[in-house]
């Protein structure tokens, strides 16, 4: 009984997602299944054995022209699709990075929570961060003593 209420709930809630966030996370959970798949050694063994295919029925076509635009037209195909597949899984790897990143500074006593979800700022907002670091790293290099010289200490 209580596994029938849950099913009619997950309709009901699936029935209110709109077509966008469907074909949304279709393209994901596809995007990630294919980057394991492709991204795997059998898949560039694959790869190589369509060129030598296309290699050694070259004089059998003899080098045609259709036979050269055989490959550049399935090798510009497959280009243009595994950009869209690799720049979703980046997006997803990169944002889960700044999650766990924006997670460690908010956890850290000392740290500067302002640096929490530094990827929105705009680009004048990072150049004055880049510029604070900078400052901070030469007030750094000049506090140095010369027995520091930037050695570790040694261990007594």
């Amino acid at each position: 009984m209580a596994n029938h209420a849950r099913t009619k709930e997950a309709k009901r809630s699936e029935q209110k997602r709109d077509f966008f966030c469907i074909v949304r996370d279709a393209f994901r959970c596809f995007a990630q299944r294919a980057s394991v798949l492709l991204g795997s050694a059998w898949a560039f063994c694959g790869a190589v054995l369509v060129i030598v295919v296309w290699l050694v029925t070259g004089p059998t076509f003899h080098f045609s022209d259709t036979w050269q635009l055989i490959i550049n037209t399935a090798t510009t195909v497959v280009t243009f699709l595994m950009v869209f597949l690799i720049q979703n899984t980046q997006n997803r790897d990169a944002k889960a990075m700044h999650l766990k990143l924006d997670e460690l500074i908010r956890a850290g006593k000392g740290a500067r929570n302002q640096l929490v979800d530094l990827e929105n700022l705009s680009d004048d907002e990072l150049k004055k961060l880049e510029d604070q670091f900078q400052r901070l790293r030469k007030q750094a290099e000049h506090s140095r003593t010369r027995s520091d010289n930037g050695q570790p200490a040694k261990s007594r």
